[in-house]
């Protein structure tokens, strides 16, 4: 069964037993978590959410906190002879996931 996620703003295609990195939420280390907003289902047939799927979750374990790839962004004044440097990284959970179920 393959289920279409939503957390964060961003939407996620998950397998049972996938990991993925989402966005930092307020949870520990090593404790379960659950994904309400399904937007799609398939297995034996398709369930499209309008706009989410009623009675539909998604449970994972949470694995690590880890920081996502560097952002860099480099401001540039063309008279003043300067340039400035800044950069991010957004911090992340690693989520396995366990369960899907309609």
């Amino acid at each position: 069964m393959q289920a279409v996620i939503k957390s964060g703003g961003k939407q996620y295609t998950v397998n049972e037993g996938d990991e993925i990195c989402v966005e930092l939420l307020d949870a520990e280390v090593g404790s379960e978590i659950c994904f309400d907003q399904v937007l799609m289902l398939t297995g034996d047939e398709t369930k499209v959410g309008t706009p989410v799927v009623a009675g539909a979750s998604v449970k994972g374990q949470i694995l690590d906190a880890v920081k996502g790839p560097k952002t860099r962004c480099v401001f540039f004044r063309r008279r003043k002879d300067s340039r400035t440097a800044k950069g991010h990284r957004q911090k992340l959970l690693k989520v396995k996931i366990t369960s899907i179920s309609a």
